[in-house]
């Protein structure tokens, strides 16, 4: 799964990290968060001391953080609110001093609101409608961001997960639907829970394989979600009948967008 925004933010200047003597590179991620208010769309706003000014929730990366990760840790820690990301944006780059900063975005909505409060990262936030945000918000490019945000409708999230490594179809002897995941696999599952958590997946399909499944089951047993299993996608039964992959996937698509609930599917490469 492409978990982050690469192409810069329309209007930025391009070759801005090429043409710069940034020593060091910092990658961060933040995001659009939006509501309705009582006047019209709202955006969510933090605001800090040094440097002053307001501006969209945003952090750097912690060591191994996946960027999707990041934005929604953010905006529990600097405003106590629980987002689910949607579409991603575009990245915002720019030069500080020796720093070359790269932050994605996404537009997100309000999920609920964290029972700790902010954490910290800023000393304030808000809740502001969108001609007041255009002004409180210094940067030109966040500004950009926050118009693009809002113009975009609201979305369902599917996303498509490969599987997890699995043990190599040489060293298996069994049945290649039982072959099982590698400690790299394993891990891999592990790390999923946190991207599968930032953009609030309620549903889990999943080719019948073993390795399929396992890639899903941390985050299902997390949740306590099924993983619904059709052989449909398995490896197997792909090749034989692409069409029936077809009208299962139109299927599903249709069911995610009719409920309104987040749906990660997984499958394998060649059906992928």
């Amino acid at each position: 799964m492409d978990e982050s925004p690469t192409a810069p933010c329309a209007g930025q200047s391009e070759g801005v990290a090429n043409h710069s003597k940034a020593k060091k590179v910092i990658t961060g991620a933040g995001a659009v968060v939006v509501r309705d208010g009582a006047a019209g769309p709202e955006v969510l706003l933090t605001h800090r001391s040094e440097p002053d000014g307001w501006a969209l929730p945003q952090g750097r990366l912690k060591p191994d953080e996946y960027p999707p990760v990041c934005a929604v840790r953010t905006t529990v820690e600097q405003a106590g609110v629980r987002i689910r990301l949607g579409v991603p944006l575009c990245q915002i780059r720019r030069v500080e001093d020796d720093r070359d900063l790269h932050v994605s975005f996404w537009r997100a909505l309000a999920v609920s609101v964290d029972q700790h409060g902010p954490k910290g990262g800023a000393d304030g936030f808000a809740w502001t409608p969108v001609p007041q945000a255009l002004q409180l918000v210094e940067e030109p490019q966040q500004r950009a961001l926050i118009q693009h945000g809002v113009d975009l409708p609201d979305s369902v999230p599917i996303l498509i997960v490969r599987h997890g490594k699995a043990m190599l179809r040489s060293a298996w002897s069994g049945r290649d639907q039982a072959r099982p995941l590698t400690s790299r696999g394993r891990r891999q599952s592990q790390r999923l829970v946190g991207l599968l958590e930032a953009y609030d997946v309620s549903r889990l399909v999943s080719s019948t394989s073993n390795r399929c499944m396992k890639t899903l089951q941390p985050f299902a047993k997390l949740r306590r979600i099924e993983v619904v299993g059709w052989t449909t996608l398995s490896e197997e039964q792909a090749e034989k009948n692409l069409k029936a992959v077809e009208k299962l996937m139109r299927r599903v698509v249709e069911e995610t967008v009719r409920s309104g609930d987040p749906m990660a599917i997984c499958g394998h490469r060649p059906v992928l």
